[in-house]
């Protein structure tokens, strides 16, 4: 139903399919919706289908658009991001009055969203960046929703995202991050951590399929197990029903009939590039970030296959299949804590960075519904830092070591499975090297400090007294000290 004559409590540019899912959540959910594209079909195309489903106050004019809200107005973006936003952004700016209320709900940059705020802000309206998980599915349905912005803005903007978004033992999946580009931070590293996830899920089902010599369908069932235990989450709930997928035209696996080359959008190679800005090792993320890019490196693939690279001695796997299966089971897990651990480092890192003051329990409710890397687990990473706020990393939580006691040895397992059968396994080999580099009492740092000091006099410090240090090694190479 459409009334040009109602003012709408939240507006929606950009009607892709996003978008309009998200609009017709609004509306499902008792809000007054206006909707603008700048292509009117789409519009009307909304209205044709969906109109039925609540209020919608359409307009083919960005001026039309804004005198539909209602003040303080709010209206969100859904549309391109980088220039195209920017365009909308500016349009919005100009059109509204002071007070007003910008969200752009889609995947920014976060550095983007803190530049957007202050131009916003000093035009006299605020601008809120929101990130936004769960897919097609979950804008319509309830996302996890992760806005930033001026604390002001939450209050005014709060129950109305909290009518929409997922919701979990009575919590909605929605909270206020923190300032300026908190929420599209959070909703990157996120993203990061789905990354590391999709890509250890993709190395257990390669494991299982060439390692163990099983079909697709019967992985899909063993996925279909894990989902009822520790591993609960969506990801392992959609993986069981992929590999189960037939091909509709051909009747083969769909899985096999996929090209082995998967696509990013950017917020995996944005988290990972932070990682490296702000000094945290991100590993997995990083090595789930390069996996896809090797996958579609399809030219050089190609050439090495056909030059047949050297594999070595290649070993059948020897253990019991039920026994194997049960050890990636818990490789899986051990290496998916550290994709949430290690997420939950760089969020902390960039929240000290920026001043942002982001609680990470808040994050560990609000990804328990509605968003990607929702899992069962969350529950428990929650506990973690309800018990302790300043957790050096998650994993070394009570609770979590008990877990990685039983697992290590499953782990260690598996990765040496992988490097014998000759299958790569990136994310848990490296998850795995990060783990020991924690638990090692010396690392070799020490050798590359030695290096760098002579090279390039970059001195050391030492275990045995204060103080910064130099070795004279082009000389006597007596022991100099610098401070």
């Amino acid at each position: 139903m459409t009334d040009k004559n109602e003012l709408a409590q939240i507006g929606v540019v950009g009607l892709a399919v996003m978008g309009s899912n998200l609009a017709r959540n609004f509306a499902r959910n008792g809000n007054t919706v206006a909707v603008y594209n700048r292509s009117p079909e789409k519009t009307h195309a909304l209205i044709e289908a969906h109109g039925e489903e609540g209020n919608f106050v359409p307009s083919e004019t960005i001026e039309d658009f804004v005198a539909s809200l209602e003040r303080p107005r709010k209206a969100i973006i859904m549309v391109k991001a980088g220039k195209a936003t920017d365009a909308v952004i500016d349009q919005l700016a100009e059109a509204m009055d002071e007070g007003d209320i910008i969200i752009d709900g889609g995947n920014a940059l976060f550095t983007d969203t803190i530049r957007r705020e202050k131009d916003v802000a000093a035009r006299g309206k605020h601008f809120v960046g929101a990130g936004i998980s769960g897919g097609e599915e979950g804008a319509l349905n309830g996302p996890a929703i992760m806005p930033g912005g001026p604390k002001e803005s939450w209050e005014t903007l709060g129950p109305i995202l909290e009518s929409i978004a997922a919701n979990v033992d009575g919590t909605p999946c929605v909270t206020h991050i923190g300032a300026d580009g908190a929420g599209h931070f959070v909703k990157m590293v996120h993203n990061g951590i789905e990354y590391a996830d999709m890509q250890v899920i993709g190395e257990a089902y390669q494991l299982l399929r060439y390692g163990a010599g099983m079909e697709p369908a019967e992985i899909a069932e063993v996925f279909r197990e894990w989902n009822s235990g520790d591993l609960d989450s969506y990801l392992i709930e959609i993986t069981a029903e992929v590999l189960a997928q037939k091909d509709p035209e051909t009747g083969a696996p769909l899985v096999d009939v996929i090209v082995d080359a998967a696509g990013q959008k950017g917020t995996g190679r944005w988290t990972a590039i932070n990682g490296l800005e702000l000094g945290v090792p991100i590993t997995g993320i990083a090595e789930s970030v390069f996996a896809r890019a090797l996958s579609s490196s399809t030219a050089q693939r190609s050439a090495a296959q056909e030059g047949q690279l050297p594999a070595g001695t290649i070993k059948a796997l020897d253990v019991d299949k039920a026994d194997f299966i049960e050890d990636v089971r818990r490789a899986l897990y051990a290496a998916k804590l550290i994709a949430y651990s290690q997420g939950f480092d760089e969020i902390k890192a960039g929240s000290e960075e920026f001043g942002w003051d982001v609680d990470p329990r808040d994050l560990a409710t609000i990804w328990r519904g509605g968003c990607i890397i929702r899992a069962k687990f969350l529950d428990r990473i929650r506990a973690a830092y309800d018990n302790n706020a300043d957790l050096p990393a998650l994993i070394l939580d009570p609770y979590f070591k008990g877990e990685l006691e039983d697992l290590i040895d499953p782990w260690r397992r598996v990765v040496v499975a992988a490097t014998q059968l000759g299958l790569p396994a990136p994310v848990f080999a490296s998850s795995l090297s990060y783990y020991d580099s924690l638990r090692a009492e010396r690392l070799p740092a020490a050798l590359i400090q030695g290096q760098r000091d002579f090279f390039g006099a970059h001195t050391f410090k030492r275990t045995d007294k204060p103080g910064t240090f130099h070795i004279e090694w082009s000389g006597d190479r007596s022991l100099t000290q610098t401070d």
